[in-house]
């Protein structure tokens, strides 16, 4: 097996502890052997350097899983900076052993806003060796965080006036106080950035959304790769992953018995598949919300019960937000849930729940229980435990999706970095899928380590259905 690990400290990061990354190393040892498509790809092109000297900047949470995907990129050359894409994910450790390994890493867990962004601008900005400042080749982002603030900064100058417009968010002002920061500083950065900056690779709906939206404007600056659409990524880390993560980190927050209580998942895409087949499989009585007429449909065959927040206000013990829509859960809707309701978000922001307007309550209590779990009283007097503050709860309670879906996903971005670079001169601005090809590979990585036979379709077979014996096997417009 390739390895990745350096022996020399980073001359730059900011971590919680440099002390944790003994423990880090020993996770991340573990988290190898559960990551075999990962590891597999590592081995393939390692020797041949294929992002020699690359600039690399991550935007991706900091956990041990994504240190496997961290070591790979330095295995097959690249220079790499990393920050956290959420305030609450980084797990310490991981973070710790990175930067011993000598990876600029700026992330720990329980960042404020203005250390969150300060971070992301610190793993943007690589050292030229002259005292000067280069920007990111490549990105790995997941939400956009890392796109957005190039888009912005490049958009500032050239004159936009969102700049100094009205915020309608705290993290809005603390975005747009760096920006000017950083322009008084170098005022032509962006446009430099952006000279050299050769495409993005997005992990997530939520930052896919983004880019689309970007694309459509006429705004996106770089070619994108939609990692999050790969059939080995939603498929399996948006189902399968939430299946797993989601009632750890409820379970590791609260201790509640799920078994008996009325759960209601908001959404039933993939994620929403996942978190209400997780939570029906410890007992609960699972609600489903939908806007969607199909997604509705599929609920109400699964057995579940589909109707509207309102209609659970009052019975529900549970509530899940994961559309990766704003205002899901309204103040007004917590202030009539069940004494004692639990409430948290799975998708990918902290504004599926609406937290800035619940804090703004008149005469609301806030109790901190521990880390990332607090209870709100309302002035009526019923309570309600709002876990990781609206953001992402397998990351910020727990310790996300396990290994081995991850190793789908991060397949996927290094896949997805490697055809960037080698084909840079080619990709037009604009969005793109991972091969059909490509994502069966990642799925036939995957399967030895399971004990999974796969059967061989004969001559005869593969020209009945027109398809080669080796596969791709099914057309583009298949839905899984």
């Amino acid at each position: 097996m390739a390895t990745a690990t350096i022996n020399t400290v980073a001359a730059e990061y900011k971590v919680a502890d440099i002390g944790l990354a003994e423990f880090g190393r020993k996770e991340i040892d573990i988290a190898e052997q559960e990551m075999p498509g990962l590891v597999s790809i590592r081995d393939k092109y390692a020797a041949g350097k294929p992002l020699a000297g690359v600039r690399v900047m991550g935007s991706l949470h900091m956990t041990i899983q994504t240190a496997v995907l961290i070591e790979t990129m330095v295995a097959l050359g690249a220079d790499v900076r990393w920050a956290s894409c959420n305030i609450f994910s980084t797990q310490d450790h991981a973070a710790a052993a990175i930067a011993a390994a000598g990876v600029p890493v700026f992330a720990w867990k329980g960042e404020s806003l203005e250390d969150f962004w300060w971070c992301t601008n610190e793993a943007l900005t690589f050292p030229d060796g002259k005292g000067g400042v280069l920007g990111p080749q490549l990105i790995i982002d997941d939400g956009g965080d890392a796109t957005l603030l190039i888009h912005k900064g490049y958009e500032m100058e050239n004159g936009d006036a969102w700049i100094n417009s009205p915020s309608e968010a705290h993290e809005e002002d603390v975005i747009k106080t760096l920006l000017k920061k950083v322009h008084a500083e170098r005022p032509a950065h962006w446009h430099n950035v952006v000279k050299e900056w050769r495409g993005v690779s997005e992990e997530t709906t939520t930052g896919v959304h983004r880019l689309y939206k970007m694309f459509e404007q006429g705004k996106l600056l770089v070619p994108a790769i939609n990692v999050n659409d790969s059939v080995t990524k939603s498929k399996f880390d948006n189902l399968y992953g939430c299946r797993e993560s989601l009632v750890d980190g409820i379970k590791r927050a609260t201790d509640v018995m799920v078994a008996g209580k009325v759960a209601v998942v908001c959404g039933y895409g993939d994620v929403g598949k996942g978190c209400a087949a997780s939570l029906r499989g410890l007992g609960a009585r699972v609600v489903v919300t939908e806007i969607d007429p199909i997604n509705a449909l599929q609920a109400a065959m699964e057995g579940y019960e589909v109707t509207t927040v309102e209609d659970t206000l009052g019975r529900g013990d549970i509530y899940v937000t994961c559309t990766g829509n704003v205002d899901i859960i309204t103040v007004e809707q917590m202030k009539l849930m069940k004494d004692q309701a639990i409430v948290c978000n799975i998708g990918h922001f902290d504004n599926e729940i609406q937290m800035e307007k619940l804090l703004a309550v008149p005469g609301l209590k806030t109790l901190n229980i521990k880390p990332q779990v607090d209870k709100y009283t309302f002035p009526t007097g019923n309570s309600i435990f709002v876990l990781a503050e609206g953001r992402l709860v397998n990351l910020g309670c727990a310790t996300g999706h396990p290994s081995f879906v991850m190793s789908n996903s991060f397949a996927n971005q290094t896949l997805a970095q490697l055809d960037l670079w080698a084909n840079k001169d080619k990709y037009k601005v604009g969005i793109y899928l991972i091969s059909k090809k490509l994502d069966e590979e990642v799925a036939r990585l995957h399967l030895s380590k399971i004990g999974v036979k796969l059967t061989t379709l004969t001559q005869r077979q593969a020209d009945y259905l027109s398809v080669p014996v080796e596969g791709p096997y099914k057309a583009e417009f298949y839905r899984y």
